[in-house]
């Protein structure tokens, strides 16, 4: 029985990567937090359901502690760092969380694995690394260094980070960027909870950018899919094609890991109101400052590496998280 560490084991994606190791026949070790950022409630119930089975260990605790994660990484076959401070608007509040979390607690993840060496280190990066980039779909070879907002920095500052680890200690490392997850059990915060919350108490939503915005949603079990594949795709010294972003000094490269196909903004809300029975009143307003209008994944080395991944349809994902949602709400 192999061993994955998780750190951020009781978020919304974490939650979800343990489930999926757990019922694959890992032993798993998750470290989780346990911030108010979002009603610690539902990362309470995210937990429990992981207690539940026999081969999960849990530790309460911030990345960032200094040693914190060095001893809990001696035996890990995998090590998947999740844990994090998300949200783009939020980083432009309260920025020294981002540094706390993102920056230090990436550079304990670092320090850890420099000394335990587990045989993979795959590590959370974001869509959002790809910032004023206009030229689409984005591929992981495109350059990366203009991000519209600090949480976007960090994670592209943990990019940089992980690449020179990799480099001076032989550390074989991944890095994940997202697209816009979605799915059960997802955040408070994120755009699924909040229009399905304000529908159904019969407010408005707010649409930014007068709705003229397309998302990659990628809908969570096929993200942690590919997490979960991608454990055994280490990078070594031969790429796996022209679209490979390994990098020509480290055992280091970055993947996309989403649906690969963009949806406007009013689609997503339409699928919403069509799921719920009811129409949205909309608040429609201007772009929010490091927002970007359009997400795309080229999704070309993720298939390269591990095979196509499964693209669930946006409507099945929406009516997933409604049935989801109307239980978690009573």
């Amino acid at each position: 029985m192999r061993t994955a560490l998780v750190t951020g084991a009781a978020g919304f994606i974490g939650f979800h990567t343990c489930r999926a190791l757990l019922q694959a026949g890992w032993r798993v070790v998750g470290l989780d937090g346990m911030t108010t950022y979002y009603d610690p409630a539902l990362k309470q119930a995210r937990l429990a359901q992981l207690q539940d089975q026999s081969h999960f260990t849990f530790h309460h605790g911030l990345v960032e502690t200094p040693g914190l994660i060095a001893g809990l990484m001696p035996g890990a076959d995998a090590v998947i760092h999740l844990a994090a401070q998300a949200g783009v608007r939020y980083s432009i509040d309260a920025p020294r969380s981002y540094v706390e979390a993102n920056l230090i607690g990436t550079y304990e993840v670092l320090e850890a694995a420099r000394a335990a060496q587990p045989a993979h280190l795959l590590m959370a990066s974001t869509s959002s690394a790809y910032g004023a980039n206009t030229a689409m779909p984005y591929r992981e070879t495109d350059r990366a260094v203009h991000p519209m907002s600090f949480y976007a920095a960090t994670k592209i500052a943990n990019e940089a980070m992980a690449h020179s680890y990799a480099h001076l200690y032989r550390t074989p490392t991944t890095m994940f960027r997202f697209f816009t997850v979605y799915g059960p059990w997802g955040r408070p915060d994120m755009a699924l909870f909040k229009f399905a919350k304000a529908i159904l108490q019969g407010a408005a939503i707010d649409v930014y950018n007068h709705g003229d915005m397309r998302r990659d949603f990628t809908y969570v079990d096929d993200l942690v899919t590919g997490i979960i594949r991608l454990i055994d795709a280490v990078p070594g010294a031969t790429p796996a094609g022209p679209m490979d972003s390994l990098s020509p000094v480290a055992p280091y490269r970055v993947v996309n890991i989403g649906n690969g196909t963009p949806v406007a903004l009013t689609d997503f809300i339409a699928a919403i109101e069509d799921t719920l029975g009811r129409k949205a009143a909309r608040n429609m307003l201007p772009m929010q400052p490091g927002d970007v209008p359009a997400t795309w994944a080229d999704a070309d080395l993720v298939t390269a590496l591990v095979g196509a991944l499964p693209k669930t349809d946006i409507r099945d994902g929406v009516a997933r998280f409604v049935d989801w949602y109307r239980g978690w709400n009573g």
